[in-house]
């Protein structure tokens, strides 16, 4: 069949072009997926088989390699297992993992001393890695050891839990292991259920490891030694996976079953269309980056299932340089936040799809402790221009607003309607969109005086969030804030164990964060899974993406 028909690419213009190229691919990908699909061999198991299709790549079979992509973090869980892990609660459209529910996977219990510096960690007798062997506290220490050793992306996190060196793991015997603290830390056990600190099968990975490369980190990159729910079948750096369920998995929640899927597949398809398109056929089961517009036009016509769950780790905020003026005066700083046009943001970029962080009514210190949490800021043009006359700027200022190109079909409409509105109260914005690499390099360089943030912090914990986003000279403090008083309470917080003090100094950091407005956070965007109208179980998880094991076809 001649696909271009009788069509004359010699006459077209470079956009018809491109609009015809795209339409082949699109083409050619939705034929490729259905010869896919109806081979005889994967048609016997189709309902047994889900499909995730994705814009973004998985390059590394190791969560822990520097470099390795968000997929490649989120989607380790599926394969390799943790001492604990947290459990899950239902939603409105789904699932949410529980931050207070810690529960064993590899451990079939744990306990921590009464003064918080020992933790005893029981493994379960049955557990075994993927080629039949046992999993010994042996294991878990290399594992461990290699977490806070190695170069790799473990070691940072697990310092956030007060574990920075190998003598303070320790093989009791086969099944039990220890971990030693100076202080207690209320961020040890949750570090041990993060997709950072995966158990390796020791010998399977020793038998690979150079005097170079002692940590096996080139070959683990590309191969598993794991024990979890799915085996790697298939691994195309970039473009594919292919898992198939380890039906001798002994590390599920008591009582549960085998995961419902058998094979899943992980395909790269770059173009946003086409993966709606192949959801919408039937062709794929799953996608987690569609853009808003395509989930509300598919949503509209009803075809396919929707689990909108908003992020409650994550956050997209506005950051003012603190250290850069008129930015290092925060009655500045709180004008601008009395004339976002918050709504019309919200539905503009998202098209509502998030959980607002804006409109609170309290004052002086918030209820909760919780953070991030709405915070009492509105659109009120009248307030924001008084505040800035008050702040010295009568006549008004001008700035850039800067964002990350890559970003640009969410930030675009956020940034013409914050220069709209700003010019309301004589605030004059350029808008400044930058390549990733010079958006990368003006964050470590703290040159950019207003910008969009977008991250999440793998605990939705006040301290653990206030740590990374509004402290020190990470690049990740956005607004380069410096504020002794926080400096104190982040401290105290963070080896607080009694609650009650703990929440009261979490209230009292987010009463300094709302008064000073280094950062002004906008929403939480909603995790929108578009999955077929029969698959179901879809959980949100803190690395954002997906868990296979507790899904299933209806």
């Amino acid at each position: 069949m001649n696909i271009l028909g009788s069509l004359q690419p010699s006459t077209w213009s470079a956009s018809s072009w491109s609009r015809a190229t795209t339409s082949v691919r699109l083409l050619l990908a939705i034929l490729l997926s259905a010869a896919f699909f109806t081979s005889p061999v994967l048609a016997q198991t189709r309902a047994e088989t889900l499909r995730q299709v994705s814009g973004k790549t998985i390059n590394s079979l190791d969560p822990t390699k520097i470099g390795a992509t968000r997929e490649s973090l989120g989607f380790s869980v599926n394969v390799y297992d943790r001492l604990i892990t947290f459990g899950r609660r239902e939603v409105p459209t789904g699932f949410a993992y529980d931050y207070n529910d810690v529960r064993g996977e590899i451990a079939e219990s744990y306990a921590v001393s009464p003064d918080g510096k020992t933790i005893t960690i029981k493994l379960r007798a049955d557990a075994k890695f993927h080629d039949g062997s046992p999993i010994t506290a042996k294991d878990v220490k290399w594992s461990m050891d290699r977490a806070v050793t190695a170069e790799s992306l473990s070691r940072n996190q697990m310092k956030t839990g007060s574990m920075t060196s190998a003598e303070q793991f320790r093989v009791v015997d086969d099944l039990t292991f220890e971990v030693t603290l100076d202080r207690a830390d209320g961020l040890a056990v949750p570090n041990l259920a993060t997709h950072l600190a995966p158990i390796f099968n020791s010998k399977l990975a020793l038998q690979h490891a150079t005097d170079a490369d002692p940590w096996a980190v080139e070959w683990l990159a590309t191969n598993t030694a794991a024990s979890g729910a799915y085996m790697v079948e298939s691994f195309v750096p970039g473009e594919k996976v292919i898992l198939k369920r380890n039906d001798n998995w002994k590390s599920r929640p008591a009582g549960s079953q085998l995961p419902y899927f058998k094979q899943i597949i992980f395909q790269t398809v770059p173009e946003a269309a086409t993966r709606a398109n192949l959801i919408e056929r039937g062709d794929a089961d799953i996608s987690i980056d569609l853009r808003p517009n395509d989930i509300l036009s598919l949503e509209q016509r009803g075809k396919l299932s929707v689990a909108s769950i908003p992020q409650y780790n994550t956050f997209t905020g506005l950051a003012f340089n603190t250290q850069m003026a008129p930015f290092d005066n925060a009655g500045v700083r709180r004008a601008i936040a009395f004339a976002i046009p918050y709504e019309d943001m919200l539905q503009g970029a998202i098209a509502g799809r998030a959980g607002p962080l804006f409109g609170a009514t309290w004052k002086g210190s918030p209820i909760d402790a919780g953070f991030p949490q709405p915070l009492p800021f509105q659109t009120d043009l009248g307030k924001a221009k008084a505040l800035l006359a008050k702040a010295g700027f009568p006549d008004g200022l001008s700035t850039t607003l800067s964002y990350n190109i890559a970003s640009a079909d969410r930030s675009d409409p956020m940034a013409a309607l914050i220069k709209e509105s700003l010019g309301k109260i004589g605030v004059d914005i350029t808008i400044n969109k930058l390549p990733d690499a010079q958006m990368s390099e003006s964050l470590a360089e703290k040159s950019l005086p207003f910008l969009i943030a977008r991250s999440s912090a793998n605990f939705p914990r006040t301290d653990y969030f206030f740590r990374i986003f509004l402290q020190g000279e990470s690049r990740w403090n956005y607004p380069s804030w410096s504020n002794s008083e926080i400096d104190d309470l982040i401290a105290a917080a963070r080896f607080e164990p009694d609650k009650a003090k703990y929440d009261e100094r979490a209230r009292k950091l987010i009463a300094l964060v709302t008064k000073e407005a280094p950062m002004i956070f906008l929403w939480q965007p909603n995790q929108d899974a578009v999955m077929s109208p029969d698959v179901s179980g879809f959980t949100y998880w803190y690395h954002r993406q997906v868990d296979y094991r507790g899904m299933q076809r209806n």
